[in-house]
């Protein structure tokens, strides 16, 4: 049985899988967007060495609060399975494969920014933990240890809930065949 057609409870539990793995990956070892992005390279059989344009994306890209590295992981996750391929780039995209990615990148966020009241780190970690930690500075940084950042309450769920999001919009655009 493909992903697309998995019966509602088979549904569930890999979505709940996904979002366990993000989780888990981000609490053991940091980086945000690579812990988004790995969750749903392995759920959906994606080759791992995607994996490393993921690393300057955490804590809203070079740790600046930014975009939040788990929205741009399961970007990331959409353009590897519905996005142009060289091919398609520089025959300028006959398939309109670009307005697909383009289509399921703007739900990943407006999904996104309805759970998190924004989309970059700054908002989001204001709504998890209470303020933004600028983590170049090494006093923000122990503070964001000690309230919770890397525990199951602050950014490992953070990315469990993108990396969801993300693989629920995957299977439902894999449910209309359009991959």
């Amino acid at each position: 049985m493909s992903l697309p057609d998995l019966p509602r409870e088979a549904r569930e539990r890999f979505l709940e899988k996904v979002s366990r793995r993000a989780s888990y990956y981000e609490q053991e070892y940091h980086g945000c967007c690579e812990a988004t992005l790995l969750a749903l390279l392995e759920s959906f059989n994606i080759p791992l060495t995607h994996l490393r344009a993921a690393t300057g994306f955490a804590a809203g890209i070079g740790l600046r609060g930014l975009t939040c590295g788990a929205l741009c992981g399961g970007v990331m996750a959409i353009g590897l399975i519905f996005g142009r391929s060289y091919e398609d780039y520089v025959s300028h995209d006959p398939a309109g494969k670009r307005y697909v990615a383009l289509r399921l990148a703007k739900t990943l966020v407006d999904r996104f920014r309805e759970q998190f009241g924004g989309t970059t780190c700054k908002e989001v970690q204001t709504r998890v933990l209470g303020r933004w930690y600028d983590l170049w500075d090494r006093d923000q940084h122990r503070m964001f240890n000690e309230v919770g950042g890397h525990d199951s309450r602050g950014c490992p769920s953070v990315c469990g809930r993108a990396a969801r999001l993300a693989a629920e919009i995957i299977l439902d655009e894999l449910s209309r065949g359009k991959a």
